[in-house]
């Protein structure tokens, strides 16, 4: 039976919120989640014979550090996105400060390594109080702040879904934040500008779901990758498929032991 690709986890932050969970399970060697699709309960093996990579998406892995060498030391092999964005509250009002996730996400990458971390500016939101003026200064800040930690940073713009949509309108109400729209050219020449200050930090720059800005140095993200995961680990022979999770959406294959709505 092939390996699998763990995801913990797209849908919530579990290092943040389940850290205590997800080391239990590790150490039962299973876990189950509910399908999101299906309702049905599902068993995974978290034994480290039978894993990959346990790919870790967070904002702030401090309740996960203390850990970190027995995960190491169990066989595993850990893989971090951590988001660090710094936006002003109200857009982030629940997040860590900036300084305090920028120490954090040095730390990680000191006990993992930078080829272990991927430091997510994710996503990219146009608004009254966060123009691209705020953006270029911000983004090369964290760049300046990460130099030598990481090696590939991950952008998206925001996809104004319902939730995403009915927030924004809320904020404008209650803040008079006014939120903007970029076009295509608008987007492309911020990103060019990102390109440069990444590229000035010793880092790429890596399109999430955003093929139309690919090219001229900017690369196609991957999140879960198995040739990131090969990099790593010379012991690699499973030939694992693209499994999008949505449109552009360049992932390999994983399992994803998250819960939606979950992040507290």
């Amino acid at each position: 039976m092939s390996r699998k690709i763990i995801s913990a986890s797209r849908r919530s932050d579990i290092p943040a919120f389940y850290s205590r969970w997800l080391l239990r399970r590790l150490e039962e060697g299973y876990c189950e989640w509910m399908h999101p699709f299906t309702g049905r309960l599902e068993r995974v093996s978290l034994l480290p014979e039978d894993c990959l990579s346990i790919v870790l998406w967070t904002r702030n892995p401090a309740p996960l550090l203390p850990s970190l060498p027995d995960l190491l030391a169990s066989g595993h092999f850990p893989l971090f996105h951590v988001t660090v964005t710094g936006y002003p509250k109200p857009l982030e009002s629940d997040n860590p400060e900036l300084a305090v996730s920028l120490r954090r996400l040095r730390e990680l990458a000191e006990r993992v390594g930078p080829a272990s971390v991927i430091w997510r500016y994710d996503p990219i939101v146009l608004s009254s109080r966060t123009p691209a003026a705020f953006h270029l200064q911000q983004f090369a800040s964290i760049a300046r702040d990460l130099e030598g930690a990481v090696r590939q940073v991950y952008f998206s713009f925001v996809d104004l879904y319902g939730k995403t949509r009915s927030h924004f309108e809320r904020l404008n109400r209650e803040d008079g934040i006014r939120f903007l729209e970029p076009d295509a050219q608008e987007r492309r020449s911020l990103v060019l500008r990102l390109r440069d200050a990444a590229a000035g930090h010793g880092m790429t720059l890596h399109a999430c779901c955003e093929d139309e800005l690919v090219g001229e140095g900017v690369e196609k993200g991957r999140c879960i990758d198995l040739e990131w995961i090969r990099r790593l680990r010379p012991d690699v022979g499973e030939r694992l498929k693209r499994r999008p999770t949505r449109e552009q959406c360049g992932c390999t294959e994983s399992v994803d032991i998250g819960a939606y709505d979950t992040c507290v």
